[in-house]
């Protein structure tokens, strides 16, 4: 479980960018509801100690044990359908230990990524078989479908991306892609016309339904007041726009910001993108954006410098969670998707994702820690497909 190490292979790098991120992330949230700071801040350290702890853990120990995080997360997950779970805003994904309270969905992510990452690099030679693709499509369907049903529709398409991608960079053959994508395109075809058709469906939340439409009806002028989902977004985009080049301030009291007049719903969860653009403008909006960036790029950097195949995938899982992740808040924030519930990678209130998060980042830096010396000169060589 515990190796000795050289110090020297530590990715300081890394420590220092979930740094100065934290640090940025706390100061955001602490100007979007000064409420949440404390919790916040208690939640980035806690979170920090136990990456580092992590960090010193073999992940090829972790690797070997993917079935026991697999069977506990998917018992929370049970747990919170059938008896222990806690509802907000028309969905049961939580339950409760006290005062904190744990989203189960947010540890699957990590949970998947292992999952696969260890299938697929002890099962190489098998990875263009049917039959052992369709036991990863069976091991990920189940538990994404239990977050499906919630219902968290966003968590499980964001999951369900993660597991293709990691998929594709382990180098499944381009003809098993091509296959289902052309199986994809229909069917996705049909259930949006279902949706669209079908005043209320039975596959999804009448919200949901709405949510889509709207979307792809286009965007009116007028905001809905009676409609969450499309005034959180139009005040959104106002409010990143209002922020011109440099913003209004953090903690400022402009008594023309939408945040102060309290038109931001969710501003230090899922929306805060929007607090960081009214208040930072688009220098904040893009150091955000960079912070997160040099993150995904450390954790490819730790991936092709990774010693055998098991800890590339872990490192492109993670890559891959925090980019996708990132891309869909972002994406909702500046109405460029349908609105939907996925806070922005560090930045958004929530300590069942910052401990996931930093858990992840501990792995990477595990990996990192013992990396393949002899690939650093030529780091970018290798094909991450295999």
């Amino acid at each position: 479980m515990l190796k000795k190490y050289k110090l020297r292979s530590y990715n300081f790098i890394l420590v220092f960018i979930l740094i100065v991120t934290s640090v940025f992330a706390l100061a955001v949230v602490n100007s979007a509801n000064s409420a949440y700071t404390l919790k916040q801040g208690a939640g980035i350290a806690i979170s920090f100690i136990i990456m580092i702890i992590v960090s010193f853990i073999d992940y090829n120990w972790l690797l070997k044990y993917y079935w026991i995080w697999y069977v506990i997360v998917n018992i929370m997950l049970i747990g919170v359908l059938t008896v222990f779970g806690h509802g907000s805003h028309g969905a049961t994904r939580w339950f409760k230990i006290g005062p904190i309270q744990l989203q189960p969905s947010e540890f699957l992510k990590l949970a998947l990524i292992l999952l696969v990452a260890k299938l697929v690099a002890a099962n190489k030679e098998k990875l263009n078989s049917i039959k052992f693709l369709l036991l990863i499509a069976c091991l990920t369907l189940f538990p994404i479908l239990l977050v499906a049903l919630q219902p968290n529709l966003s968590t499980a398409i964001l999951l369900s991306l993660i597991v293709i991608a990691m998929l594709y960079c382990s180098g499944v053959s381009y003809k098993i892609f091509g296959i289902a994508i052309l199986i994809a395109i229909p069917v996705l075809s049909a259930f949006l016309i279902y949706v669209v058709s079908v005043e209320h469906p039975i596959l999804i939340e009448d919200y949901q339904r709405k949510r889509i439409v709207d979307f792809i009806e286009g965007k009116s002028e007028e905001v809905d007041m009676n409609d969450a989902g499309t005034y959180q977004q139009a005040y959104a985009v106002q409010a990143i726009g209002s922020g011109k080049l440099t913003g209004k301030g953090l903690n400022n009291k402009d008594t023309s910001s939408l945040k102060n007049a309290g038109y931001i719903a969710e501003a230090q969860n899922d929306f805060i993108f929007a607090v960081i653009g009214e208040e930072l403008g688009f220098t904040g909006s893009c150091i955000t954006i960079f912070l997160l960036f040099l993150i995904v790029i450390e954790c490819i950097i730790a991936a092709v410098r990774a010693k055998d195949f098991g800890g590339r995938l872990i490192c492109c899982g993670v890559a891959i969670y925090i980019g996708f992740q990132t891309f869909i808040n972002i994406g909702v924030v500046s109405w460029i998707l349908p609105n939907t519930g996925v806070p922005l990678p560090f930045f958004s209130c929530g300590i069942t994702s910052l401990l996931t998060l930093f858990i992840a980042m501990g792995i990477v830096l595990n990996v990192s820690l013992q990396r393949n010396v002899e690939r650093d000169d030529d780091m970018f060589a290798d094909d991450f497909r295999g």
